[in-house]
């Protein structure tokens, strides 16, 4: 592949012109706002200028209920060789696309399991997708040509192809990313009137549940709409569990010690059943998870304090797995989690603390 071009240069068509552009490839790209495209232009996502002929691959990059509309717009244009949309529903568009007549041969709908709480050109990564899957959902029609052309863009974004039916798709992201979405903003939305002294205990476990709220909620919109039915399902099971953990919490204050114990073994099988779902996500670059320890380190709210730590964990030898800073409430002092593997926890501490670092226990 040589040529492409991104229509919709949004954070993740911009994103995936970013990675094009930076293997060589050249991109032309189009928004129904000239000011996006120019923008992502100006990052070094390609050019806004219109190509002399049909490029190799168009990536349709639109809300999922345009999908259809730009795909035959795109293909009457004869823009490409062949065509992928990475909108983040695929039966709906799918059947738009059937209605609409469109060329189901040259084209296969796709969908990159990557994104951020930012939206435009602006929150636009190179490496956005890097390590991060990418669904195909190719019909019979789709001819090889087609999936190699989209499996080549899929390998040069860095991303890690899986191909899937588009209503298995749906229901898969319902549970792992659009339900969480609602979730997350439901969580968020219960701190909007709560009493300043409430919010000012918020540390690190309602910052990771509630990041994803910050999301734009027009774009959430857009997606909620085109996978409603399959959200709702999950969600009316969430209802189901959150209405059995309500009636244990209540039991936990019941006169009657039977009525507690059951209070507790409901909450503990609610726990439970929470730590087996949260192992089965997948770890590192999609291999199983893999345990890591945390060694806590207090940082001083100074210029470059952060870097001077990290290249101290790498002089002593040790791979940051994650790290997350929490900051400490009304002092100018924070704390760094930094998760590494289990064996390097003791050298890391005695490495860390004999250069001066405090290393909470």
């Amino acid at each position: 592949m040589r040529t492409a071009v991104v229509v919709g240069t949004g954070l993740i068509g911009t994103s995936a012109a970013l990675a094009l552009t930076g293997r060589g490839l050249t991109v032309h790209l189009e928004d129904a706002d000239p000011d996006a495209a120019r923008t992502a232009a100006s990052l070094g996502a390609g050019t806004t200028e219109p190509a002399d002929g049909p490029v190799d691959l168009a990536i349709i990059a639109v809300p999922p209920a345009l999908v259809g509309k730009v795909l035959a717009d795109c293909q009457r244009r004869g823009l490409a060789e062949y065509y992928t949309d990475v909108a983040s529903v695929k039966d709906g568009p799918r059947t738009e696309i059937a209605a609409l007549g469109c060329d189901t041969v040259h084209y296969l709908g796709s969908h990159p399991m990557a994104g951020r709480e930012r939206s435009g050109p602006l929150a636009a990564r190179a490496d956005l997708f890097e390590g991060r899957p990418w669904v195909l959902t190719p019909t019979p029609d789709t001819d090889t040509g087609t999936l190699n052309a989209v499996l080549e863009l899929v390998a040069l974004c860095g991303a890690m192809p899986i191909v899937m039916d588009a209503a298995a798709h749906d229901r898969a992201v319902a549970l792992v990313s659009h339900a969480p979405q609602l979730l997350s903003s439901l969580v968020a939305a219960r701190l909007e009137h709560a009493d300043e002294t409430a919010i000012r205990l918020s540390g690190q476990g309602v910052r990771d549940v509630t990041r994803i709220a910050a999301s734009n909620p027009a774009m959430w919109v857009d997606i909620l709409s085109a996978n409603a039915g399959a959200v709702a399902d999950v969600l009316a099971e969430f209802a189901t569990d959150l209405e059995e953990t309500v009636t244990a919490l209540r039991a936990l204050q019941a006169a009657e010690e039977a009525e507690r114990r059951g209070g507790t073994a409901g909450i503990e099988a609610v726990m439970r059943r929470g730590n087996t779902g949260q192992a089965r996500i997948p770890g590192k670059h999609g291999a199983p998870p893999t345990r890591y320890e945390t060694v806590a380190v207090v940082l001083g709210d100074q210029p470059g304090e952060l870097g001077r730590l990290f290249g101290e964990v790498g002089a002593a030898g040790v791979n940051i797995e994650d790290v997350v800073i929490e900051h400490s409430t009304g002092q100018q002092v924070g704390f760094v989690q930094l998760a590494v593997a289990p064996g390097a926890v003791r050298a890391l501490t005695a490495a860390l603390r004999a250069s001066g670092w405090s290393v909470r226990d």
